[in-house]
């Protein structure tokens, strides 16, 4: 199958995750500390298991890869703070901001030269988000939030490509990296929940079911299955491509939770802008190749 159409289908797939932190009722630290936990378990189980994969890359290798856990974990908290403060709409906007982000920190990454034409598509994507804010301010927090998650966002797959192209399994590699977040959502739990340790007990009922399709689905399969994407495409390929997350995600929204009649117009254009990204850099990569 084209990789870019596995791309696509992943999309709907991750678009899954800002409405499954919706319907969840904890906050976002608690919801990142037990989905980096179980995700953490069930790859490296799975890994170990079932794929019979050597888990030990080594300290240094190991090491890397629990920082960019790291950084994946931040991003996370970043995220589902932002479908706290607003919705899932105004929350996936923000993160659409990826491929801006992304003409920069790939090329400063890999040492290559920047693209004028990523930047240009990137600058769209800034205006639709700028015509958004002008006119959703009261989720100017939520939109910032989501754009903070961004910017970690176009970092990460970056790195994870590095490593999957010099052999890494994915599956380990997710395995790793949960490890990391798990272990940066320990640390800001505390800080952020005046509760402690004990509000991780606030997860119960329903919400298990909610967890555990995050946890595996989307992050196991869905995280794991982009870290084995980026062989064969580029991050910011994977990252424009990404920016189709809120066009599922706010149809989504819309039909689950009526988000739509709370919107401006404007939102709508700023989202088209968004789109139009996304459908015109195949054409320059065809008419100007690297």
């Amino acid at each position: 199958m084209n990789p870019y159409l596995q791309l696509h289908l992943l999309v709907v797939l991750l678009a899954a995750t800002a409405i499954l932190g919706r319907l969840m009722s904890m906050t976002a630290p608690v919801i990142v500390t037990w989905r980096t936990l179980i995700a953490a378990i069930a790859a490296l189980a799975w890994a170990a298991f079932v794929r019979r994969n050597q888990l030990w890359f080594g300290w240094r290798k190991t090491l890397i890869l629990l920082g960019i856990g790291a950084i994946v974990g931040v991003h996370w908290l970043a995220f589902f703070a932002s479908v706290k403060v607003s919705n899932v709409s105004i929350c996936l906007v923000g993160l659409s901001t990826v491929s801006l982000f992304t003409a920069f920190t790939e090329p400063l990454l890999e040492k290559r030269s920047i693209r004028p034409f990523e930047v240009l598509l990137g600058l769209i994507v800034l205006g639709g988000i700028i015509l958004i804010a002008g006119f959703e301010r009261g989720h100017l927090d939520g939109l910032l939030l989501g754009m903070l998650s961004a910017l970690l966002a176009a970092i990460f797959p970056v790195l994870n490509r590095r490593y999957v192209i010099q052999g890494g399994d994915p599956l380990t590699m997710v395995g790793w990296e949960m490890v990391g977040a798990f272990l940066i959502s320990l640390v800001v739990l505390p800080l952020a929940e005046s509760e402690g340790f004990a509000s991780l007990q606030t997860i119960q009922g329903i919400d298990w079911l909610w967890m555990l399709i995050l946890a595996v689905v989307c992050t196991v399969f869905g995280h794991g299955f982009h870290i084995h994407l980026l062989r064969r495409i580029s991050a910011y390929a994977g990252n424009l491509a990404i920016n189709f997350e809120p066009v599922y995600g706010i149809a989504a929204a819309a039909l689950l939770f009526g988000e739509h009649n709370d919107l401006h117009p404007a939102f709508y254009l700023g989202a088209a802008a968004i789109l139009l990204a996304n459908l015109l850099h195949p054409w320059f990569v065809r008419r100007y190749p690297a």
